[in-house]
């Protein structure tokens, strides 16, 4: 699985866990507890904490394929030939393991 998919569906999924600690804080709201007051406080702050990074995350991913494209369009041939010797490499790899397997 390539490292962009497993990207996306950490962002969907975080985005999902904050979407419902967010209702779940909104649920709550009425609990006056200190023991509830205090966990929607930890849990606010530990949302906010997982929004910073998720938009951290999200920039540094596109970033990575910003400058992955932009590699890949300065020397394309380059950039077919890594990816042929990959290719074989790995052909090479489980081939072997195959046989010896």
């Amino acid at each position: 699985m390539s490292t962009e998919i497993q990207t996306d569906r950490l962002v969907r999924d975080l985005k999902t866990v904050a979407r419902d600690a967010e209702d779940l804080i909104k649920a709550t709201a009425g609990d006056v507890g200190d023991k509830a007051k205090e966990a929607r406080a930890k849990l606010s702050a530990t949302l906010e904490s997982a929004k910073e990074s998720l938009h951290a995350l999200q920039e540094k991913a596109v970033a990575g394929a910003r400058a992955a494209d932009r590699t890949i369009r300065e020397h394309p041939y380059q950039s077919i030939g890594v990816a042929f010797g990959v290719g074989i490499l790995i052909g090479v790899l489980v081939n072997r393991r195959n046989h010896n397997g």
